[in-house]
């Protein structure tokens, strides 16, 4: 994926989020699954079991195969071609931590803490920061969803790569991370814990620290082709005269 389309995909969820918020149909959809008493599914077996304590545990063990790949033990040998660098381990590990401290500071809280689902806060968009709802808040983005997104990072390295195959395979996995992301946040859409709005704002900021540790990778390396072509001019010998 060219820098340009990167740019361009980012643009596009920067849209679609922002075109979502504007239709406020974050809190229809939340009165829809939810009612006074709370949300029937909240504690369903599939979705808080396998779907939210398993994916949490499988993204942990992703991130894992994502470090090995990266530091390249003698076992790598054998798969020299999913080689990864250091940016996208760096980006994987910048969208959890960004996502994470955004979480932590967020005044906004969950619906199931809404008075109109049994709980005592109320209704604040996420965009009103600094504003107690009188609930707990950190609640925004969408943690779990960026358990998935935050691999994108991933899937644009492969992408760049010089391998066909690695391309073909970085592609792929850049639309299960995408697939991957929108399925964990409904998840938490149904059981309570999210608005969709959450999901999408997730996939925002994780492809956009994607494309921006992309940029900064990229002028790393202009910068030292330049230094490096500098220095060889100096080294190089004098013509005789």
């Amino acid at each position: 994926m060219r820098l340009r389309t990167s740019l361009l995909t980012g643009v596009v969820l920067w849209v679609l989020a922002l075109a979502w918020d504007l239709t406020g149909w974050d809190w229809a959809v939340m009165r829809a699954l939810g009612t006074e008493t709370g949300f029937a599914l909240r504690h369903d077996f599939w979705l808080e079991v396998v779907l939210h304590d398993g994916a949490r545990r499988a993204a942990q063990l992703a991130l894992a195969v994502v470090a090995v790949f990266t530091v390249k033990p003698l076992t790598q040998r054998h798969l020299p071609s999913l080689a990864l660098p250091w940016q996208a381990l760096a980006g994987v590990l910048a969208c959890l931590v960004v996502a994470g401290l955004v979480k932590r500071y967020s005044a906004t809280s969950c619906p199931w803490e809404l008075d109109a689902f049994g709980g005592v806060a109320r209704y604040v968009s996420h965009w009103t920061w600094g504003l107690d709802d009188g609930g707990s808040g950190r609640c925004f983005p969408g943690g779990h969803a960026s358990a998935a997104f935050a691999f994108w990072p991933v899937a644009l390295a492969w992408m760049h790569s010089p391998s066909d195959r690695m391309r073909r395979l970085g592609r792929w996995l850049w639309w299960l991370v995408l697939a991957a992301g929108l399925v964990l946040g409904g998840v938490q859409t149904l059981r309570g814990a999210h608005y969709p709005s959450h999901t999408l704002w997730t996939a925002v900021l994780c492809w956009t620290l994607t494309v921006l540790m992309a940029v900064l990778e990229r002028a790393r390396s202009t910068w030292a082709t330049r230094q490096d072509a500098v220095l060889n001019s100096r080294c190089s010998p004098l013509p005789h005269p």
